[in-house]
């Protein structure tokens, strides 16, 4: 029975020493045991310019499935490259900035209004989001018509900006594989020409010297 008793006397002590200890301020500073230093994050944008970005949410279609599955909401980008002038989409994750779409927009590539939703379109591409390339088929959806136009717009820009550079230096290709042959044909030509000199020089110095052996026979 005293053992009960003296029970709540023990708490009672122990909650006034709790009390004092808590109330008792040393006025000691403690540093932490780890210092974290800012750390540069490169995101791989670091050398291209945003020419259009807009907050979307992106699905690709599971072939295995005959589905559409969402990729991630977040914002889509058209990022242009400082150097070579190559213009890729990227999308990430709003929360994680996990890559769920990063492919070039290339010569024939192109984008349509999606069937029954003027808020969407979709379009083929070669997507490198996974490591690897891969055949995808992607939707986007945006909050409004007028975005989803304006991605189209840029989409349709960039495809036959690289269309028209392709023609271009194809056309390039082929005036410098004339010049080249033209240059080729000439040179052929010469060739003829050269052999017909060399020939007559040799004529004439064999006349010469026919010419002097016999003015040394006739003065023996």
């Amino acid at each position: 029975m005293a053992s009960i008793s003296n029970e709540p006397e023990r708490e009672h002590r122990d909650e006034e020493e709790t009390g004092a200890n808590e109330d008792e301020d040393t006025g000691a500073q403690v540093a932490p045991i780890v210092r974290l230093e800012e750390v540069a994050v490169t995101t791989g944008e670091e050398d291209e310019d945003t020419i259009l970005d807009l907050k979307s949410k992106l699905y690709r279609f599971d072939k295995d499935g005959s589905q559409w599955k969402e990729r991630g909401a977040g914002t889509v980008k058209f990022l242009k490259h400082r150097v070579s002038g190559k213009i890729r989409l990227v999308m990430r994750q709003s929360k994680t900035l996990k890559i769920c779409a990063n492919h070039l927009v290339g010569s024939g590539m192109s984008v349509q209004e999606h069937a029954g939703n003027d808020k969407s379109c979709v379009w083929h591409a070669r997507d490198f989001s996974d490591g690897e390339l891969k055949d995808e088929l992607f939707c986007i959806r945006f909050a409004s018509v007028e975005n989803c136009k304006a991605f189209m717009q840029k989409f349709k820009e960039v495809a036959e900006s690289e269309e028209e550079k392709e023609e271009s230096k194809d056309a390039s290709d082929t005036a410098s594989l004339l010049e080249k042959l033209t240059v080729e044909e000439k040179k052929t030509e010469e060739k003829p020409a050269e052999k017909a000199e060399e020939k007559e020089e040799n004529k004439k110095s064999e006349a010469v010297d026919e010419k002097k052996t016999e003015e040394s026979v006739t003065s023996t």
